[in-house]
């Protein structure tokens, strides 16, 4: 989704420059474990602790500018195709199309008798929520009983299910 490809996009410019930041500090910590010259103007220059407060504000200032871009972005509520309301229970989940009808099923993990080869246990299940390609779909959560955790991590969606607090999210698969 286009959400995943812009937190990809942050999480590498987010290391890099936590990369940048760790090889200057070990750069700057082996140098002075290192070397036997030692320097007093340096260490009580006006400039130099101007700079190194000065320039992580501005580091943090630089991550922290596409990283609330990306929390608006997943926020923002384009008019949706059609909405899904989803109800977490202790053991499976209701989904329930309300555009359609009011078309109601329950989705159960499949016991690990029945999973075939190649299944992964504990994400299979019976009854599967379909979704369109290339239209905005709202995902109303909600939980009946205790807190649960609606994702799907391919899609960069991770919503939480509280009860008596319905939750929504808008994703274009």
């Amino acid at each position: 989704s286009p959400i995943m490809e812009e937190l990809a996009t942050f999480h590498d410019h987010a290391f890099m420059a936590m990369l940048l930041i760790s090889s200057l500090v070990l750069y700057a910590l082996l140098s002075t474990l290192t070397t036997k010259l030692t320097n007093t103007n340096t260490t009580d220059a006006q400039e130099m602790e101007t700079i190194w407060t000065i320039l992580p504000a501005i580091i943090l200032i630089l991550i922290a500018l596409p990283s609330l871009r990306i929390l608006y972005l997943t926020d923002e509520i384009n008019n949706p195709s059609f909405t899904i309301k989803s109800i977490g229970h202790q053991w499976y989940w209701t989904y329930e199309y309300t555009d359609y009808g009011g078309l109601i099923f329950n989705s159960y993990m499949l016991p690990p008798l029945f999973l075939n080869p190649g299944d992964l246990r504990l994400l299979e299940v019976d009854n599967r929520v379909v979704l369109p390609i290339e239209a905005p779909v709202r995902m109303m959560i909600t939980s009946q009983d205790v807190l649960h955790s609606w994702a799907i991590p391919t899609l960069g969606l991770k919503t939480d299910a509280v009860p008596g607090r319905l939750n929504q999210t808008v994703f274009t698969a």
